[in-house]
């Protein structure tokens, strides 16, 4: 291949610290089609407070653009944008899909794409070319242009487990391309670099770590429903049980976010095509959307109506201000229904919810 020349399309809390990272080695146009969005990164803010200022001086080969022009100035397209799930709990591809069409202008004979957003096991192979074809008939995958996949793992305010320590997964349609991941990605990852057998492969990981996770929060909810009703304390009866070398010792709690949440959902979707019902993915789905009506009973036990009530965080997790499915906001709805609420979270970032700074700080 020619000069590597990347571009990095979408620059949420994946696209980011991978724009940043790769441009202290290439030269890396960072796209987002949020105009305020490229303002805050070109002022070096992140809304997300993952990174520091100083990070953005050591990228100085990055320029941050919303004018989708400058795409057609690089050989390299890394797509980093969300894949969540509609209303109806499906697979909502709209914003890779429309990602794809917009490259597909851009795409020239030797261009390639990398994924790094989640999506089921077969979509790069099938509809990416699909998309591109529409636009781009004389193109053809695998020949003219190439698909690489390499999925996120990047964990929002994890201080510890960053991008260069997280040990990152490859796939390519041919040889040639997994050698360019290879030689991208090393640049930037301390850890190791694992090539999957396939793109399928290195798509079906990505969905199945987060279902892993989602199955075993599942189970010990189930035992938090079971236990509180015999009055016995669950994290009592955890600890015990982990004094077991080999017990997996997982908590019980609410299961929100971009990833653990939604995964599952993509597993489900694709089985159903191949004629499998998805059972064990869906009760845990289930257990685990409607754990915050639980804690909801034990609080109402608790309280007597009409008591105030302050709920400190309102973002799906600790240190991170993503709000995207988190159950402490179905847990305030139903605790404003019988008591008086306020709420402090001095990092959520949502123009949805307007926060309650009770505390000074």
């Amino acid at each position: 291949m020619n000069k590597i020349k990347i571009s990095i399309v979408g620059l949420g809390y994946v696209g980011l610290p991978l724009a940043l990272s790769l441009g202290k080695h290439y030269k890396i146009i960072g796209y987002d089609l949020k105009k305020q969005r490229i303002d805050q990164l070109k002022r070096h803010e992140d809304v997300n407070n993952d990174l520091k200022k100083t990070d953005f001086k050591k990228a100085k080969k990055i320029k941050f653009v919303s004018d989708k022009k400058y795409l057609k100035d690089t050989n390299v397209y890394i797509i980093t944008v969300p894949t969540p799930i509609n209303k109806f709990k499906k697979p909502d591809l709209s914003i890779i899909n429309n990602a794809i069409k917009t490259i597909s202008s851009y795409l020239i004979k030797g261009d390639t794409i990398i994924i790094e957003s989640t999506v089921y096991p077969g979509y790069c192979e099938t509809i990416v070319p699909k998309i591109i074809k529409k636009t781009n008939k004389k193109l053809i995958y695998n020949k003219d242009y190439f698909i690489g996949y390499s999925p996120e793992r990047i964990n929002p305010g994890d201080k510890k487990h960053k991008i260069e320590k997280i040990s990152k997964i490859i796939a390519g349609s041919n040889l040639k391309t997994i050698n360019l991941l290879k030689s991208i990605y090393k640049k930037i990852i301390k850890a190791k670099l694992f090539t999957a057998k396939s793109i399928k492969v290195a798509e079906a990981a990505k969905v199945i770590e987060n279902a892993q996770r989602d199955i075993n929060i599942a189970f010990v909810n189930e035992l938090s429903y079971l236990f509180n009703r015999m009055n016995i304390r669950v994290d009592d009866v955890l600890n015990a049980a982990s004094s077991k070398w080999n017990f997996l010792n997982f908590k019980p709690g609410f299961v929100g976010g971009h990833c653990v949440a939604v995964d599952p959902y993509y597993l489900m979707d694709i089985s159903k095509k191949f004629g499998i019902d998805a059972q064990f993915l869906s009760r845990a789905r289930i257990i685990n959307e409607f754990f915050y009506k639980h804690v909801f009973q034990i609080i109402k036990l608790n309280l007597n109506k009409k008591s105030r009530i302050l709920v400190m965080g309102v973002t799906f997790k600790e240190n991170c201000p993503d709000m995207r499915n988190s159950q402490i906001i179905k847990l305030i709805q139903l605790l404003k229904k019988y008591h008086l609420v306020d709420i402090y979270d001095p990092i959520a970032y949502s123009p949805k919810i307007k926060l309650i700074n009770y505390l000074k700080v």
